[in-house]
């Protein structure tokens, strides 16, 4: 009777987190994959069954396929970005004296910041008219359109959201860096092993579950990435950071094509899953070789 009781206490407790995720994400997602084989326009009350005509359209579309490149593109520039700067962070913080939570929180607060505040500071920094611009032109003749270049709008785009995200990235790592013994160290030290040869054999192998984290989040960040692509160039230049998410926007809310727009959807989570699944498969490699695995 106690067992039952408990079973109760333990459905109600959970309960807010199921009607949650029912509501936000098992609902919305059997809804979107009913409207991928449809033709609805967000407007028609009737709408077509039409099959796996969506899908053969959004493999046959250049946007698609150039959202499909540019989301590794991001990966191939965010990912190093952001892991070299949240470890370097998390390894300064951690040589402080004191005061390493004041500098943890300072360097966290980017994390809390709006995408879209960030984003629309960084526009104004970066347009024609601006002091940095300016200055450039004044002192330096030098005339650099950031946001209509693909390589400096791509670069802009992943500094930003590693602006963002280091700080949090950061306060993993700094866990990560606590709970290695120091001892081991200090033997190191003894033996003449350099800080340089003390990083590479020690510190990355023993920080492995923290970077196994860090570099699973960061990962998945690549596949969702939208405001600072919506703020700042629209997917452009030349569909240059035109992500996954924003090619669905598009379909959906300006071409007026939801089921199109599903179906997109559904194929980003697929690329998504199976991306990282051989991600983490590579890192679990990785780990093995240190013995976490």
């Amino acid at each position: 009777m106690e067992t039952k009781n408990n079973n109760k206490l333990g459905w109600l407790f959970a309960s807010p987190y199921l009607i949650y995720g029912f509501v936000f994400f098992l609902g919305p997602l059997i809804w979107s994959l009913y409207l991928a084989f449809t033709n609805w326009d967000l407007i028609a009350p009737n709408y077509d069954f039409v099959g796996f005509s969506n899908f053969i359209k959004a493999f046959k579309n250049p946007a698609v396929q150039s959202s499909f490149w540019v989301t590794y593109k991001f990966m191939m520039v965010f990912v190093p970005l952001v892991t070299a700067a949240s470890l370097a962070v998390a390894m300064i913080v951690q040589g402080l004296p004191k005061l390493k939570s004041v500098f943890l929180i300072g360097f966290f607060l980017p994390y809390l910041s709006s995408g879209v505040v960030s984003s629309l500071i960084v526009k104004g920094l970066l347009s024609y008219n601006s002091p940095v611009n300016a200055f450039l032109r004044d002192n330096f003749g030098i005339k650099i359109n950031w946001l209509g270049t693909p390589f400096t709008a791509l670069m802009i785009v992943a500094l930003i959201i590693a602006w963002k995200f280091a700080g949090y990235y950061a306060l993993i790592l700094t866990s990560g860096l606590e709970s290695i013994d120091k001892e081991v160290y200090e033997a190191a030290a003894i033996d003449g092993v350099s800080r340089r040869q003390r990083f590479w054999t020690i510190t990355l192998p023993l920080l492995y579950p923290a970077i196994y984290t860090t570099l699973i989040l960061s990962f998945g960040v690549t596949f969702g990435i939208f405001t600072e692509v919506y703020q700042l160039t629209g997917g452009g230049p030349n569909y240059a950071t035109n992500t996954w998410q924003m090619e669905i926007y598009n379909q959906a809310f300006k071409n007026l094509q939801a089921g199109y727009a599903s179906a997109i959807a559904i194929i980003a989570a697929i690329v998504t899953f199976i991306s990282i699944f051989v991600i983490k498969k590579l890192l679990e490699m990785w780990g093995k070789r240190n013995g976490w695995v």
